[in-house]
């Protein structure tokens, strides 16, 4: 007896195809934030991850306001302010006054979250190294290669 093949479901780029590439990333950074976040939920700076990214934005943009991480997380303002507002109240947010404009917060890390942050670059960069260990050089760049021109369709999109 003659085996069928399901052409359907091994067509590539057919939607079950691109569902499952899509829920196999989103499986993947879960498990890789959760990996990475851990130590830092059990440390003595408890931050979650939604802290964690708010304070790599400021590590990353030191000076910025509220306004502009609202714009960059699109969160709404009021989850945003008090997200701030507790890493204010736990030292991990420095505020001064913009100069130009009183009214507008500039905020930067605090020597103790410009630590935490550290932690955290560092806890990804091991466990980015673990996740590729097995790949070549080539298959990490045929991968880059791959999800930029996934990036690229979905920037299109726009």
């Amino acid at each position: 007896m003659k085996k069928q093949v399901d052409n359907v479901n091994i067509k590539a780029g057919n939607a079950t195809t691109a569902s499952e590439v899509f829920e196999t990333i989103h499986t993947l950074m879960h498990l890789f934030r959760g990996q990475q976040f851990r130590a830092l939920r059990d440390g003595p700076t408890a931050i979650t991850h939604m802290e964690a990214k708010a304070l790599g934005f400021f590590a990353r943009h030191p000076g910025a306001t509220p306004s502009e991480l609202v714009a960059h997380s699109g969160r709404d303002k009021a989850q945003v302010a008090r997200l701030i507002a507790g890493l204010k109240e736990r030292d991990l947010l420095l505020a001064e006054a913009d100069p130009d404009d009183r009214r507008v917060q500039r905020l930067r890390l605090s020597p103790e979250s410009a630590k935490a942050q550290a932690a955290v670059r560092a806890q990804g960069d091991k466990l980015a190294q673990a996740a590729m260990q097995g790949l070549s050089a080539a298959e990490c760049e045929q991968l880059l290669g791959l999800l930029a021109r996934v990036r690229a369709n979905l920037d299109a999109g726009d």
